[in-house]
């Protein structure tokens, strides 16, 4: 979900990649030629273990088809688990691997983006826990000379994107450099030169901008206060005590790209042919950084935000913390607010609490009710990598962001999924007499 502009219209990206304009795609939803082509059938498997509670069950056939949607929209394969409170629902559909053809799977790891930051505010806030960390301290007083205006910006505006830095992927060359060398390992000192080459977006504590290089200070901040490791803190931490043996800090790239692991891919819809290019091997930990490096299972994913919501990696105070939201731009294209590494988003189906995540290669969203006993967990396994405004690109939001990403939501909550969110996953025009699917 990010790009860093100046465009009030520009839809925002998690990782600041360059997307389509937000009020094009919005309008893509009412043009049936916005749809993508046919595309040719592809494996899927699904399960469903059924409980106790009077939830609805989650439609099947209409994941099914979600997920056709979705790799119809260019994704090679399509991963879904959604917890209703009465049933495990999990998908996989299409190629977890183009050259090879290996199904995905729902066991399959994948990078996890910028649902990163809630890790990265979790370790945040057990430092806080153990008065090692104040929210409410100057960032000069953890990283002094590093930031400028640092006597000004908090800690707790680095976590809930209030401080006004600008965000180092929202350079207009940043991933057009990255494209020329994709294996370069970026350092901390690199990013930060790249951010404040810009002017801030506003003074400290006045306004909210996403910035990924919110979260480069912040990983900074706990490394020096620890004196370990991104990587070590996020087991020792984290995945350790939950017991999430298949979630990790890409350190710099990551390391499990065998069997098990959905491949991703960066997309060009340019030719109106999709490009593709396989971005598995690109050094993530070095750009992503704190912003976005964890690689992930979506069962791991569901637990791990399940143990946020419901304090189980640090006190109630700091929950509450967590919890507390500023409000997001009109012009944003969440509606909702975000607090310490969390958003809480107003779907057309109800209020969850969760992050998301893009990657060069992955879209990827993480989301549970408040209490923290529902959750879905999803990842498409291609992320588009060109700013020209194009029906390929305009059809990939519509049908995944503004759809897939929706219905997942209201098959957790168990409530119809409206008719708006369907015709964007259809790509069909709206009806005035169109229904919510029951």
């Amino acid at each position: 979900m990010t790009t860093e502009t100046d465009s009030p219209n520009t839809f925002v990206r998690f990782l600041g990649k360059p997307a389509a304009v937000l009020a094009t795609a919005l309008a893509c939803t009412a043009v049936a030629s916005c749809s993508a082509g046919a595309a040719a059938p592809t494996p899927s498997t699904s399960s469903a273990a059924s409980g106790s509670s009077g939830s609805p069950a989650v439609q099947d056939a209409l994941q099914r088809e979600v997920a056709q949607h979705v790799m119809k929209a260019g994704p090679p394969g399509y991963l879904a688990r959604i917890d209703n409170g009465s049933q495990v629902y999990t998908l996989a559909q299409g190629v977890a691997d183009k050259a090879t053809g290996r199904p995905v799977t729902v066991d399959d790891q994948f990078e996890a983006g910028s649902n990163t930051k809630t890790f990265t505010s979790v370790l945040v806030l057990q430092q806080v826990d153990r008065g090692k960390l104040k929210l409410d301290a100057p960032v000069e007083e953890y990283l002094p000379g590093v930031v400028p205006n640092g006597r000004n910006i908090t800690v707790r505006m680095l976590l809930n994107h209030s401080s006004g830095l600008f965000s180092y992927t929202g350079d207009p060359t940043f991933f057009v450099d990255m494209e020329k060398d994709p294996q370069h390992v970026y350092t901390d000192a690199e990013l930060l030169g790249i951010a404040f080459k810009h002017d801030p977006s506003f003074a400290p504590g006045k306004s909210w901008k996403y910035s990924n290089t919110n979260y480069t200070l912040l990983g900074m901040i706990l490394q020096k206060q620890t004196g370990k490791t991104m990587p070590a803190l996020v087991t020792e931490g984290i995945t350790g005590p939950l017991a999430l043996e298949h979630t990790y800090f890409a350190d710099p790239k990551a390391t499990n790209t065998g069997t098990g692991y959905a491949r991703g891919y960066a997309i060009k819809y340019a030719s109106g042919t999709p490009q593709y290019t396989d971005t598995s091997d690109w050094p993530i930990g070095s750009w992503a950084g704190a912003a976005g490096s964890i690689v992930s299972t979506t069962q791991d994913l569901a637990q791990f935000f399940t143990a946020v919501l419901q304090g189980k990696l640090f006190s109630a105070a700091q929950l509450k913390q967590m919890k507390t939201t500023v409000p997001l731009p009109a012009d944003f294209p969440i509606k909702g607010g975000y607090g310490l590494g969390l958003f809480r988003t107003d779907s057309p189906c109800g209020t969850v609490w969760g992050h998301g995540g893009d990657t060069m290669g992955h879209h990827s969203t993480a989301v549970a009710t408040e209490d923290g006993r529902r959750t879905a967990v999803t990842d498409a396994t291609a992320e588009p990598n060109e700013s020209t405004e194009n029906p390929g690109l305009e059809r990939y939001y519509q049908a995944i962001v503004f759809g897939a990403d929706n219905v997942d939501i209201c098959q957790m909550l168990g409530k119809p999924v409206p008719a708006e969110v369907l015709q964007n996953v259809r790509g069909t025009t709206p009806s005035t007499s169109a229904s919510t699917q029951e």
